[in-house]
Formats: structure tokens, C-alpha cells, sequence
């Protein structure tokens, strides 16, 4: 079923993007809204923050079964055929009722964006066994790349798999994997990456190839759950993975091409991390705007303040660009999969090419999680030390969206890495 109403008018090189919302697309937002305002309300997000992980069961099965947690996964794999643009839209309800994006975080990057990605290079087996049961709520899936010694060089990894007769053989250490505890609670597993042949200096990309993880696998050791600063709702951890042996079913696509897998799942992920960012900033200003207009200061509201207006209009006029700016980049998303093919992936992508959507996913990535990091601090202080307080969101969402900023998915000095490579070309890239 598709969401998405598409006007592609072409004169030349030139198309025009309708913006309209279609039925179908306001119903469905409709429901998730009517369904955060029972029960994701701020009453929950913060009992949620106090409590902390791991993530409440009831809020992943009651969003599971609106059919908006992992919503591209096509209807013949237990999806709902959404388009990502109505994914954005969801995305960004989400971020608008849990500004601590502990929600977003779990269920749109990890589950929506990986597990999407996951479904499109996995087998029957794991679709059966891992997939569908988290599309249903009942199980987690996620994403393991980052290592003790590095994150964001995502080439620059140390596990291992060994092919021998009965399959393969795991070894090494995954670090900062969102869903650590939930996923050793509810079952299910994580999307890794090892090297399946010699690392090549000149090309250290190559030779990375993808597995499914099963959590409870024999071997796979699960680590004490970090303290993290914010997004308290969903834990954080890491695993070991001592000569774990996995069949080749578990494999995802091709041997050594995981490097791409990973790229296209970081693509999706980061999509859903910008639309949330947008439903954040707009709600860190619904708590703000009302404030500054009832409080009094030397005999007249903030809001006559003319650095207050000021600051105020910057920031709508940014969460404005924002939003299209993301609108755009999961339109051209959906054009790269309708034209490559989403279950046969026999196509290949002509109106844009992959690097010209990450282009654009990088940009994306990059000014929303800073926008609102500063929209939240902005507003803070606006409330003077009342905005330092837990009587409002405020201070729990400067804490979660910092995680978005430091690195999650990709931190925002490597997506100007990334842009710049695309406007300047690869010789220019400053590490190679």
C-alpha cells in the first residue's frame, strides 16, 4: 500500500515534488498522534526518563500494531508498504511526544531504518525467525558496527568471521549497541559486521561482509549496560562474540559487499533521526512559546523582548527547512527504491543516484540533531533556572538529542566529510 502521492513533472532535468498530504497520509498520522496522546504523554515520557531502560514492552506492541514501526518492510514480508515520506511523517509525531527521543531513537533509527534494511538483504530464515516477530512488537532487532576502536570509521573494524564447513565462525567486540537489554529480554538480535578476508590498506572497505546475530547465540556474551546521559528509556551496551558459530544462512547478501549493506541502512536510519528531530524542536517551542508569553519580567512578557522574538523566528524558520529539506531527501529515497526495486532489486536507480541521496541524508543528519540541541538550550534558557528543572521536558530532551549530535548514526563532523566529498570529489577527502 503506498502513502506517498507522487507528481514528478519533467521539463528537461527538472521535477516538481507535490507536498500535499494525501488521505491516507493523514489518517494514518491522525492515529499515531491520537494514540501518543494516550499514551506517550508527558506524564510517560517522564517516568520513562526516571525509570529508565529497558523500554517499556506496551509502547513498542501498541505502536507496533498501528503499523508504523518498521512501515517500509513490504505487506509480503509482514510490512505495512509504507513510503518513507509517510515514515518521516510518523517519525516526526514520535520525536513531537517523546522530545527525549529515547522513542525515535528505538523504534524509528533501529528498528525502522536498520530493520527495513535488514529485511531487504536477509533470507527467509531470519525474516521468519527475527524479522516479522519484531514488526509484531514481540522481538528487537538492531544494529551492531561500532567497535572499542572506532565508530565512526565505519571500515576501520577488527571482528572476524572464519568460514569452515558447518558455516561460520564469529570473534570480537561490538561497543555503544542501542538495545542491548531489551533485546536479551524480548529476544532477537543485531545486523554485525566482521572481516571475512585480509584488510586491505588501499581499499580497507572491501572484504566486510554482514551477519545476523541472534542475542542468544552461543558465545555472544552481552556486557553490563552503560550510564548514559540522556534518552534513558532505551539502554546502551555492548557485546563479545567468542567463536560464535553462525550458518550461512544468517549471512546478509553478498560475501564482502557488507560495507554498501551498512550504507544503505545508516541512509535510512538517519532519514528517520531528522524527522524525529523535527517533531522534537517543535515541541520543545510549543513548551517554550506559551511560557515566554505569561512570564513577567520588568513589567512586560519575554515574549516583547525583541532577542527573544528574534530567537524564536530563527529557530521556526530553521525547523522549517528543515522539514523539507527532509520531505525532499526521503522523496528522492523513495524514487531510488521504486526505480531499483524493492523486493527483486533488479532495477538500478535513474532519476538519482545513491550518493546524491546520501549527499542530501548527510546534510540532513547533520543540521538536525545540532538545530535541536540548540533549539532545546535556547529554550532553556528562557525559562531561567525554572528550564534546569524535571517540571519540564525541556532539560530531559537536551540531554537525549546530544546523543544524536556526539554520534549516533554517524556524528556531524563525518556527514561534512561526507558532502564535502560530493561537492569537491574523493581526491579531496582529507584522510586518504
Amino acid at each position: 500500500m503506498s502513502f506517498q502521492k507522487y507528481l514528478l513533472v519533467y521539463d528537461g532535468m527538472r521535477m516538481v515534488f507535490d507536498f500535499t498530504e494525501t488521505e491516507e497520509q493523514r489518517l494514518i498520522v491522525r492515529s499515531v498522534k491520537e494514540w501518543c496522546e494516550k499514551n506517550l504523554n508527558a506524564e510517560k515520557v517522564r517516568e520513562m526518563d526516571d525509570e529508565g531502560h529497558p523500554f517499556p514492552k506496551e509502547i513498542v506492541e501498541g505502536l507496533c500494531s498501528l503499523g508504523v514501526v518498521m512501515g517500509p518492510v513490504p505487506v509480503e514480508h509482514g510490512g505495512s508498504g509504507i513510503d518513507w515520506v509517510t515514515q518521516a511523517l510518523i517519525a516526526e509525531v514520535i520525536g513531537y511526544y517523546d522530545p527525549t527521543v529515547a522513542t525515535a531513537a528505538a523504534l524509528m533509527a533501529v528498528e525502522t531504518g536498520w530493520g527495513f534494511t535488514l529485511d531487504r538483504h536477509c533470507g527467509e530464515i531470519v525474516r521468519e525467525r527475527y524479522v516479522k516477530p519484531a514488526i509484531e512488537g514481540k522481538q528487537f532487532v538492531g544494529i551492531a558496527t561500532t567497535e572499542p576502536g572506532g565508530g565512526s570509521d565505519v571500515a576501520g573494524f577488527k571482528s572476524t568471521a572464519q568460514k569452515d564447513k558447518d558455516g561460520w565462525i564469529l570473534n570480537g567486540e561490538k561497543t555503544f549497541i542501542s538495545g542491548t537489554e531489551e533485546c536479551k529480554k524480548w529476544g532477537g538480535g543485531y545486523w554485525v559486521n566482521v572481516r571475512s578476508g585480509p584488510t586491505l590498506p588501499e581499499a580497507p572497505h572491501r572484504n566486510m561482509t554482514s551477519f545476523f546475530l541472534p542475542i542468544d547465540t552461543e558465545g555472544v556474551e552481552v556486557q553490563k549496560p552503560y550510564r548514559d546521559a540522556g534518552r534513558m528509556a532505551i539502554s546502551t551496551g555492548g557485546f563479545t562474540m567468542n567463536d560464535v558459530r553462525l550458518p550461512d544462512e544468517y549471512r546478509l547478501g553478498e560475501i564482502g559487499k557488507g560495507f554498501y549493506y551498512t550504507m544503505e541502512g545508516f541512509d535510512n536510519a538517519r532519514m528517520m533521526i531528522a524527522a524525529s528531530c523535527v517533531g522534537m524542536i517543535k515541541r520543545v517551542l510549543d513548551i517554550g512559546t506559551p511560557y515566554i508569553k505569561e512570564r513577567i519580567t520588568f513589567g512586560r512578557p519575554l515574549a516583547k523582548n525583541e532577542a527573544i522574538q528574534f530567537e524564536l523566528a530563527e529557530i521556526y524558520r530553521e525547523m522549517e527547512a528543515l522539514k523539507l529539506m527532509t520531505l525532499k531527501t526521503c522523496w528522492m529515497q523513495d524514487i531510488r527504491y521504486r526505480e531499483e526495486g524493492i523486493l527483486a532489486k533488479t532495477g538500478k536507480p535513474k532519476t538519482f543516484t545513491p550518493l546524491e541521496i546520501t549527499k542530501w541524508i548527510s546534510m540532513i543528519k547533520w543540521k538536525g540533531p545540532s538545530l535541536a540541541l540548540d533549539t532545546a538550550q535556547r529554550v532553556m534558557l528562557w525559562f531561567g533556572a525554572a528550564g534546569y528543572t524535571k517540571d519540564y521536558l525541556l532539560e530531559a530532551a537536551w540531554r537525549g538529542i546530544m546523543s544524536y549530535v556526539i554520534g549516533a548514526e554517524g556524528g556531524k563532523n563525518i556527514q561534512k566529510l561526507v558532502v564535502a566529498r560530493e561537492l569537491l570529489g574523493k581526491q579531496y577527502i582529507p584522510y586518504k
